[in-house]
């Protein structure tokens, strides 16, 4: 299966925005409401995550035809690590210590920013790594 670029992009400008308040307000629901739709997008794929389909049904009729495609399978792993990150968060936050939450978030807004700023993609270059070690 293949995913639109844009979709991908799009999906990690509003994770961004969801992450930066986390940081702002320290939202443990906040927090949760994006580990449900890391969730989603390592369990169902990008493109049938919260993100994938308000990008679909709200943003990409607005838009041409893709310009680019991409596996879908890097970016759903992607999803999984900032599923990880986001639960680490939750624990700092819930239970503290609240440097860890803090800390957590931020490493997962990093990595998201990069992808919605940059188009670059963390998380897919780990697992592109893991799969060449792997064979």
């Amino acid at each position: 299966m293949r995913v639109d670029i844009r979709g991908t992009r799009f999906a990690a400008a509003v994770t961004t925005a969801v992450l930066a308040a986390v940081l702002v307000s320290g939202s443990f629901r906040l927090l949760a409401a994006q580990a449900l739709v890391f969730a989603a997008g390592a369990a169902l794929g990008v493109a049938r995550s919260p993100y994938g389909l308000l990008f679909r049904r709200l943003v990409r009729p607005r838009l041409g035809p893709p310009a680019g495609t991409e596996d879908a399978a890097p970016p759903r792993f992607a999803q999984g690590v900032g599923l990880v990150f986001a639960l680490v968060g939750l624990v700092g936050y819930g239970a503290g210590p609240l440097w860890l939450g803090m800390a957590a978030t931020a490493c997962a807004l990093a990595a998201a920013f990069l992808n919605a700023a940059f188009g670059y993609c963390l998380g897919c270059e780990v697992y592109l790594a893991l799969r060449r070690v792997a064979g």
